[in-house]
């Protein structure tokens, strides 16, 4: 396993628990949070170039769709963070807060996409942390 898998996988892992744990807690804060977010055209357009630098920066760092589970849903991560910038950069602000708020019904599944957030956040840190102990690739 690369360095940079091991150091992205430890990143989004870590990323993921921290953001997680507040959103279980917080609930209503966030689902405020995000509603105001979705209606606001120049947060979303923000948010939109920011995960499309990201995750730009993830698929031309890390492309890698062979050598275990690890690598391949760090690439996952990022063409899922690239496509995301995408929408949010490309969709007019009404369209992409219907697909988050209607189509994806994420205030009703709220737990349901934090629990998942949570988990995956938890299995990248893991496998970032033992990857790095186990002699990952200098």
């Amino acid at each position: 396993m690369s360095k940079r898998t091991v150091f992205l996988s430890k990143l989004i892992g870590l990323f993921c628990v921290l953001i997680a744990l507040p959103m279980i807690a917080n609930k209503q804060a966030t689902l405020q949070t995000v509603g105001s977010l979705l209606h606001d055209a120049p947060a979303m357009y923000l948010a939109g170039v920011l995960a499309l630098g990201v995750g730009l920066a993830m698929v031309l760092s890390h492309n890698i769709w062979s050598g275990g589970a690890l690598p391949v849903t760090v690439t996952v991560i990022g063409w899922l963070s690239l496509t995301k910038g995408l929408v949010l950069v490309c969709l007019p602000t009404t369209a992409a807060s219907g697909l988050y708020l209607g189509g994806l019904h994420y205030a009703q599944f709220y737990y349901c996409y934090t629990s998942v957030l949570l988990i995956l956040g938890l299995c990248l840190t893991y496998g970032g942390f033992r990857g790095a102990c186990c002699g990952a690739e200098r």
